[in-house]
């Protein structure tokens, strides 16, 4: 009985309001605040990842070798 209260469940969601200014545009890549199908996103993208992980360790040189 309660499988077949769980197959005959019918989800639905409403129509997106679009005229509404808290719809955020839908699919895929779409809450990206990049672009990742331009020509160079690959060497920006890498070169933000190496930056972010060398900043900790950088810093953790400067203030050990600092006066």
């Amino acid at each position: 009985m309660a499988t077949q209260q769980i197959a005959r469940r019918g989800f639905s969601t409403t129509r997106p309001q679009f005229s509404s200014p808290y719809h955020y545009p839908e699919g895929p890549r779409a809450s990206l605040p990049f672009n990742p199908k331009t020509r160079f996103f690959w060497l920006r993208y890498w070169t933000f990842m190496a930056t972010g992980f060398f900043i900790p360790f950088g810093m953790a040189v400067w203030h050990t070798y600092k006066a």
